[in-house]
Order: C-alpha cells, then structure tokens, then sequence
C-alpha cells in the first residue's frame, strides 16, 4: 500500500475543526440544579407567613399538585410566554411567573409572591460544576455563563462559588437566546471565534440556537441527579 497524496492530507487537516479556546455554558439546569420543587413550595409557605403545616392545610394530594406544576414551572410559562419576553427584565420575569403560578391549585397571591422570592435560593450548583469550571480555566481555555434571565444572577453565581471569565444575561444585553445577538456578545466577551467556541446547555430551543453562529453546542438531557455530566465538556475540549 503506497504512502498517501500529500494533497489528500492537507484538505483533511485544514477541514479540522479548531480547537476549543472558549465554552459558553446556560446556567439554570446546566451549571446549577433547580432544586427539589417540594423544598421550594414548603420555604415559600413558610416565607409567607402560614402558621399551619401546608399538608395540613392544603392536604397531601394537593401539595404534590403543587409541587409537581412548580417543577415545570417555566414550561407552564411559555404558554403564557411562548416569546420568552419573561428574560427581558425584572418585572416582566416577575409578572409572567406571578401570572403563570396563580394557575397551580392551592397558590393564592401571597403564596406565590413567598414562592418567587424564595426561588434563587433553591438554585445550587451540580457537583461536577466548580471542578470542570477548574479544569477548563487550567487548560487556558475561557468559560462564559450565557442565561436567559430576567434578574440578576451574580448573588446565586456567589454563593456556589462559580467562578467563569464573563457573565452575559438577556436582560442585560437585550437580546433573548435562541437570538444569534446573545451568543455573539458571549463570543465578543471571551475574545473567541464562534469556530473556536463551544455550547453547553439543556434547551433544544434556546441553547441550539447558538448553531446557527457555527458555534458547536452540547445539549444535556435534565437531569434530577446531583452530578450533570459535564465532564463531556472536558473530553470535547481534549
């Protein structure tokens, strides 16, 4: 077998991607875990003042009710919002949650006003989050959190002690994923090529959308475990 058309060789290597020098990541099911949706509604309850226990008041079945619609809370917002204008500011994310748990049995105005205030703090990071985060900034390359958002995210990114090298939220850059105007903000902010880029998220509607910059993207199934598999990135990025 003779030796290969050298001609051959360089159309191979020049048709190589590049490699990965920065990785755009969506935050919520991504970097941090939503929580468990029964803890959320029980410290809204007792945010709200309620001196009974809310099983008792409320009874076990309609509890769960509560629980199970909250845990798909944002998917119960787009019928409401299917334009997502819930991340373009604090009071329209405020108004569109307000309007969409009013929906879920046993959740009066009160409640649900406890329910939003308490929700942040059911976000905490995936176990596999700070150490790949750690592993990516060793190998030089640069992390971004890219977040479909209508408030700000940098208390709850304090508190789990994430660590990424730029923070682009929708509202505050006017612009709402899937739109191309968010991911080339985050490309702009790492000083990266979209060739040179890597997508992460959980959303076949929102976190695809950064495809249509040529940027390569990583879609998670969600997950309910502690752990989210984004030791992937790591084996991409090698």
């Amino acid at each position: 077998m003779g030796l290969p058309d050298p001609t051959t060789v360089q159309a191979a290597d020049t048709a190589r991607p590049l490699p990965i020098r920065a990785v755009l990541f969506d935050f919520h099911q991504t970097l941090v875990h939503g929580g468990d949706a029964a803890t959320w509604f029980a410290a809204g309850w007792d945010a709200a003042g309620r001196r009974t226990d809310a099983t008792s008041d409320l009874g076990p079945d309609q509890v769960a009710t509560a629980a199970d619609f909250l845990d798909r809370i944002w998917e119960h917002a787009a019928v409401i919002d299917p334009e997502s204008t819930r991340d373009e500011g604090p009071e329209r994310h405020r108004e569109v949650f307000l309007r969409t748990v009013e929906r879920c049995p046993g959740v009066d105005p009160d409640l649900a006003e406890a329910l939003y205030a308490v929700m942040p703090d059911q976000w905490t990071a995936f176990e596999d989050t700070a150490p790949v985060l750690a592993a990516l900034r060793e190998a030089g390359v640069r992390t971004a959190i890219v977040s479909n958002v209508g408030f700000d995210l940098r208390p709850v990114i304090a508190r789990n002690g994430i660590v990424v090298d730029a923070l682009v939220m929708s509202y505050e850059v006017g612009s709402v994923k899937p739109d191309r105007g968010i991911f080339a903000h985050a490309l702009e902010s790492l000083g990266a090529t979209a060739q040179e880029a890597l997508m992460v998220g959980d959303s076949w509607r929102d976190d695809a959308g950064a495809a249509a910059l040529g940027i390569r993207t990583l879609l998670l199934p969600r997950t309910d475990t502690r752990v989210r598999g984004l030791d992937a990135v790591l084996r991409l990025v090698d």
